[in-house]
């Protein structure tokens, strides 16, 4: 979907397809028919961006066979689907029954982190619509905290200025600029939009910035505006935002508040939560961990890494924390001038809710995904974008 901003450029409203995980270049088209193009399909529309996450072997599938290439190229054009941005954060394995920490792996200390990426970017040059010149990657926010020392940041440091490097050769032969977003989350070296900075300085390309997740801002309980003053101040450009929301409990002391949070606490994903107090932030790594006797107190609000659907926030006693993806919004699109123009609605966790709150089948998995475009697109208007045809 595609906004006109006052100032007169564009912005581009998609959602990630790591919702409907595929490991191999048939599932990705699969994906296309059996999901992708039901959602466009459902908001009446004859074109919508989609943010395709392509995992290792559908990558490679793609970039050692251009016909393949042309052929995903041709299968988005015919069922009205347009890519300007990829999830490049996992890397494999996003859909089996354990994620967790594995998704932090490989991280930027490994080549095949570096590899991969410059894959990504040589793809997403090609799947690019004609009348599109720019495309975005979110990554992985440099790795996850532990083992990390200074061997490690040196090496992280040294694969992204060569990323830049071949961005900018990149460039240079195809005419489209790749842009790259560390993704801040908590856990990670990069935690904050404030870890970011000084790696990105140091790494000191415009091509390389940050990918803005909103649920992951909220669950560290940063500013909005805040944060994003700090990134235009140090001059780090916001390549791209995951429109998302976390979870929130205001009382977590109470019991009912616990057994509600306890119904969140699944195997699939890390959910890692945290509180801020008067002795500044605190967490664990994992919901089960903070409900864990004492483990973390409870006299202030938890938020927890759970991306909950937009449109539906869960029951009472807990609640999500949209107010802050419409803050964060508002600051990035809604000034004289957009801080980023690439915009991805990202709830990969629609078959990890309770139960009771997971889509029965597609059709309702659909329905889900376009209420969650169609809050997004009311966000975007409300703001005084247009929505362009």
């Amino acid at each position: 979907m595609r906004f006109r901003h006052p100032d007169g450029s564009t912005v581009h409203l998609a959602y990630c397809t790591n919702v409907h995980p595929a490991e191999t270049l048939d599932g990705v088209l699969a994906q296309l028919r059996d999901h992708c193009e039901p959602v466009r399909r459902r908001l009446g529309r004859d074109r919508i961006g989609i943010g395709l996450w392509l995992a290792k072997d559908a990558a490679r599938a793609l970039v050692t066979d251009p016909a393949a290439l042309r052929g995903l190229r041709t299968e988005l054009d015919r069922r009205g689907l347009e890519v300007v941005t990829l999830n490049g954060f996992p890397y494999e394995g996003f859909g089996a029954e354990e994620v967790k920490y594995r998704v932090y792996k490989p991280d930027w200390t490994d080549p095949e982190r570096l590899a991969h990426t410059t894959d990504l970017a040589r793809l997403l040059a090609t799947l690019l619509p004609d009348d599109v010149a720019e495309g975005t990657i979110s990554t992985l926010p440099v790795a996850w905290r532990t083992p990390f020392d200074t061997a490690r940041a040196e090496a992280a440091r040294s694969a992204l200025t060569a990323l830049a490097q071949r961005l900018d050769a990149l460039d240079e032969l195809t005419g489209r600029s790749i842009r790259i977003g560390l993704e801040p989350e908590p856990g990670c070296t990069v935690e904050t939009t404030a870890d970011a900075i000084a790696p990105l300085t140091a790494v000191g390309h415009d091509r390389i910035g940050v990918c803005v997740d909103t649920c992951h801002l909220a669950t560290s309980f940063e500013d909005p505006q805040a944060a994003l003053d700090a990134l235009t101040a140090a001059r780090i450009p916001v390549v791209k935002s995951q429109l998302s929301a976390a979870l929130h409990a205001e009382h977590p002391h109470l019991p009912a508040v616990r057994e509600a949070l306890a119904a969140f606490d699944e195997p699939r994903f890390l959910h890692q939560t945290r509180t801020l107090n008067g002795t500044g932030l605190r967490g664990t790594d994992d919901l089960g961990e903070a409900l864990a006797d004492h483990a973390l107190p409870d006299t202030a609000p938890w938020r927890a890494h759970f991306h909950v659907p937009l449109h539906a926030a869960p029951a009472a006693p807990l609640t999500s924390t949209l107010p802050v993806l419409q803050d964060t919004l508002t600051r990035l699109v809604g000034g004289p001038h957009p801080l980023t123009r690439h915009l991805e609605v990202e709830t990969y966790t629609w078959q990890a809710l309770p139960p009771a709150l997971r889509p029965r089948g597609r059709p309702q998995l659909t329905d889900g995904i376009a209420a969650e475009l169609t809050l997004a697109r009311d966000l975007l208007t409300d703001l005084g974008l247009k929505e362009l045809p």
